[in-house]
C-alpha cells in the first residue's frame, strides 16, 4: 500500500511539474534582459555625463582666454588680478602680495564690466 501511494504521488508530482512547465511563458531574449540598463546609462549619461563635459569644455575655453589684468578668483575662493602668466602657472596680486597658482585653480573671471551687466539684470 505504502508503495502504491508513493508511485501516485510521485506520478501526480511530474505531471504538476509538466503543466507548470508548459504554461510559464518564453524566455525573453538577451536584449531584452539588458534593456533597463541599457536605458538606464543613456539617462545617466543625458544628465549626468553630458552637462558635465559641457561644463568642462566651457572651463577650458575661459581659461585659455585669460590674459594679464583680468580679475579672477581661484577655487580657494582668493580674489586678485592676473599679474603675469606662463604656460601652466598664474601669478595673482591681492593687494600688496603676490600668490602663484595653477591655471587650473581658476574658477570665475570677475571683471568690473561683467559684473555691471549682472546688476543690469535684476
Amino acid at each position: 500500500m505504502k508503495l502504491s501511494a508513493l508511485l501516485v504521488t510521485l506520478s501526480s508530482i511530474a505531471a504538476f511539474a509538466q503543466d507548470a512547465a508548459a504554461a510559464q511563458p518564453e524566455q525573453p531574449g538577451a536584449l531584452a534582459s539588458f534593456l533597463p540598463l541599457i536605458l538606464l546609462f543613456v539617462v545617466m549619461w543625458l544628465f549626468f555625463i553630458r552637462p558635465k563635459q559641457k561644463e568642462m569644455k566651457q572651463m577650458d575655453e575661459m581659461r585659455k582666454q585669460l590674459k594679464k589684468g583680468d580679475k579672477v578668483m581661484t577655487a580657494a575662493g582668493i580674489i586678485g588680478t592676473i599679474a603675469s602668466m606662463e604656460e601652466n602657472i598664474i601669478t595673482l596680486r591681492t593687494g600688496t602680495s603676490t600668490i602663484e597658482f595653477e591655471k587650473a585653480a581658476i574658477l570665475r573671471v570677475i571683471n568690473n564690466d561683467t559684473s555691471a551687466k549682472v546688476e543690469e539684470k535684476k
